[in-house]
């Protein structure tokens, strides 16, 4: 059973932005709520437009079981975990803003982000603690939502969390001061709220009324009674973020173990508010005449690097480059002072014959720092179109 994504109450309209892309890529319902599978998630993330027919297709109960009964456990993840379960898997709305606040945050930061979760300190999370993710998520979304017809709204809520929710919140008001700007934040700054808040209880009557997920037994197990480890949990963020980046590097490698510095000066500019790119390539080809190629070694230590972007950007700050532009030697040093992460001399003068665009061996920092955060955000800040 298909139905077209173009329903009669265009709900798209009442979406924002990070809804409307769920809604445009998620392929799955069950009992009036949108789900995405594996394959759906890693279109969304590489892609600008879904591959497929714009249908949802319904599951019946029994197919939904069937899934969630082949999801493997947590220690048997792998960087290919996403690809291996393809079409067989089922990613609720919040589960999607998790996996995507994953692929952005340095690796230092999932320790921080486990402890978040793990509300008791037991160095262990289970899927009650978990679940607060669900109500942290909706009350931060119930913000961010667009003015409309209440009705509509409500619809759009019963697609996205599966239930209808109230308007009241334990988290601070939009008027209030340090509000949260990104669900990051969000997660930093509210699971130390839910401790003392109705959160944590409401996360029972929240998992009666959900469906099970593959990530949530994935985590939990079939009877959702397991609980997750640190290191069950780090391994999930890395394989996930080494996951997408091989997807990315090998649309563009054709086999080969390199991509071309052209190749990778694409992959940077996606998803960012950069006009005109193709003064940014004209630029780079008339400057690397000759292709050496980018492994994927370096493509990975490039975006590990862009993971701890803020870092980066403070230590700049302290070596007072902040207002004026930096040579190659200055940048590889910041880099590894900040992250920890070592470039290669090859992968850091592509990046600057790339965005030098006046040729004097120089990188502009704030343009560099401004486009990058762009990237880094991937479809978080992409425009859209209805």
């Amino acid at each position: 059973v298909t139905e077209n994504r173009s329903d009669p109450e265009d709900l798209h309209l009442y979406a924002t932005p990070r809804e409307q892309r769920f809604r445009r890529f998620a392929s799955l319902e069950f009992e009036g709520q949108l789900y995405m599978t594996p394959y759906d998630f890693i279109q969304a993330v590489t892609s600008d437009e879904p591959k497929r027919a714009k249908k949802w297709r319904s599951l019946s109960r029994q197919e939904l079981n069937h899934i969630l009964m082949e999801t493997p456990p947590v220690w048997k993840g792998s960087s290919k975990l996403f690809r291996n379960l393809n079409e067989k898997g089922v990613i609720s709305y919040t589960e999607y803003l998790f996996l995507l606040c994953i692929l952005t945050k340095p690796h230092a930061g999932f320790r921080i982000a486990f402890n978040m979760f793990d509300t008791d300190g037991n160095e262990m999370v289970d899927k009650k603690e978990f679940l607060v993710l669900q109500e942290i998520f909706r009350k931060k979304n119930e913000k961010r939502e667009k003015k409309g017809d209440e009705e509509k709204r409500a619809m759009l809520r019963l697609q996205l969390y599966g239930y209808h929710t109230s308007t009241n919140s334990v988290l601070k008001a939009e008027g209030e001061d340090l509000v949260p700007r990104s669900y990051w934040d969000t997660l930093r700054r509210s699971t130390s709220q839910a401790l003392f808040s109705d959160l944590a209880e409401r996360a029972d009557d929240i998992s009666s009324s959900l469906s099970d997920t593959t990530l949530l037994v994935h985590f939990f197990g079939k009877k959702g009674k397991a609980e997750l480890n640190f290191e069950d949990f780090y391994r999930f963020m890395d394989n996930l973020q080494t996951e997408v980046l091989e997807i990315e590097f090998l649309s563009y490698s054709n086999g080969m173990n390199t991509i071309s510095e052209e190749d990778f000066a694409h992959i940077l500019l996606r998803y960012t508010n950069v006009e005109n790119t193709s003064s940014y390539l004209e630029n780079m080809r008339c400057r690397i005449p000759e292709e050496k190629g980018i492994t994927f070694d370096e493509f990975r230590s490039f975006f590990q690097f862009l993971n701890n972007l803020e870092d980066f950007a403070i230590a700049m700050q302290m070596y007072n480059f902040a207002s004026r532009s930096i040579g190659q030697d200055e940048f590889k040093r910041a880099v590894y002072v900040a992250t920890g992460v070592k470039l290669s001399p090859h992968l850091v003068n592509t990046v600057f014959k790339i965005f030098d665009v006046d040729r004097d061996d120089q990188l502009s920092y704030k343009e560099f720092i401004g486009i990058m955060k762009d990237r880094l955000n991937r479809g978080f800040r992409v425009r859209i179109p209805i």
